[in-house]
């Protein structure tokens, strides 16, 4: 059954439209091209523009993003655990990598430096000269699949996937409170709003196109466990979204009235990217990855239903493509 569409004043809510079953739904994530050159909110705010995170990322064709570095055929730098994302990976054949990444390791350096995706990657070569790159963005603090590129002929192809926004991706998240319906569609524009103490994204209508489809998988009184599908991919926007319902991201430093105290006691930001699906190879069934939660969200995933055995296992990587 499908439902109207409402488009109700700013000060009644997000437009949204409800379905009375979950149905298939459709993805999208932050290019590099619209994250380049970006930097976080501000930590220091005492409104929501803080930091931060991922999952959530438009697109013009990704594989421009940092192509001059990106097959720099010489390693980033030392790090203390060169393997941290080669005992993270989770697909591999001759165009793609997927790996998990881990919760509060950002995908690029900022301005003053740090650690970041980039310096691991010369552990994922696996016998070619250059290096792997990015084929779309995490915010920080969100964990789980991510996707690489492993030269400029992957990048192209996946660069058309994501910006034709025929790459389907699931999130996990444990949100405040509950949603009003059970399973529905959040269609709310969203812009980048600078200031003073830094910049945060805002619900706007002269904003971005951002839709996002979302099903409640389990709850308790206070929380509730979200499967979210977001088609396009606006920076911050399933954690805007929530937020713009009524039910802000758990552990979210930037948007939400818990925001501040989130901050303060150094909550984790539960939000998992939790599974990827590609169409790369057109005769072939898409490929994908399924990504573990991470530790800091597994106590509020049981309390809200969750079973760990439901993990699916991924499957064994095709010998044929491992070059």
């Amino acid at each position: 059954m499908t439902s109207q569409k409402t488009r109700p004043n700013r000060s009644a809510g997000p437009r949204a439209k409800s379905t009375s079953s979950p149905g298939n739904e459709r993805t999208g994530d932050r290019s590099p091209a619209e994250a380049k050159g970006e930097q976080r909110p501000g930590r220091n705010s005492k409104t929501p523009g803080g930091r931060q995170h991922s999952g959530q990322n438009t697109h013009r064709s990704t594989h421009r993003a940092s192509n001059k570095q990106a097959f720099n055929s010489q390693p980033r730098r030392v790090v203390a655990n060169p393997n941290l994302l080669l005992d993270r990976l989770l697909y591999r054949d001759g165009l793609v990598l997927i790996i998990d990444k881990p919760a509060g390791l950002p995908v690029h350096g900022g301005p003053g430096g740090g650690d970041n995706v980039e310096q691991y990657l010369d552990a994922l070569r696996f016998g070619l000269p250059g290096l792997p790159a990015l084929a779309h963005r995490l915010d920080r603090d969100t964990s789980g699949c991510l996707v690489l590129g492993r030269h400029h002929k992957a990048l192209r192809k996946l660069g058309f996937l994501f910006s034709g926004g025929q790459v389907d991706k699931t999130y996990w998240a444990i949100v405040e409170g509950r949603p009003q319906e059970a399973s529905g569609t959040i269609d709310l524009p969203l812009r980048k709003l600078n200031e003073q103490k830094g910049w945060r994204m805002v619900a706007a209508d002269d904003g971005q196109p951002a839709i996002t489809d979302y099903r409640v998988l389990g709850g308790t009184e206070t929380v509730s466990w979200l499967e979210l599908k977001p088609r396009t991919g606006r920076t911050h926007q399933i954690r805007v979204h929530c937020a713009e319902i009524g039910c802000p991201l758990v552990g979210d430093p930037a948007y939400g009235g818990n925001a501040a105290r989130y901050r303060a006691e150094q909550v984790s930001l539960h939000l998992l990217a939790r599974a990827i699906s590609l169409p790369l190879y057109p005769k072939r069934d898409p490929i994908g990855a399924v990504a573990a939660p991470p530790p800091h969200m597994l106590a509020a995933l049981r309390q809200c239903g969750y079973v760990p055995a439901d993990v699916i296992a991924t499957p064994a990587l095709p010998t044929d493509r491992l070059t």
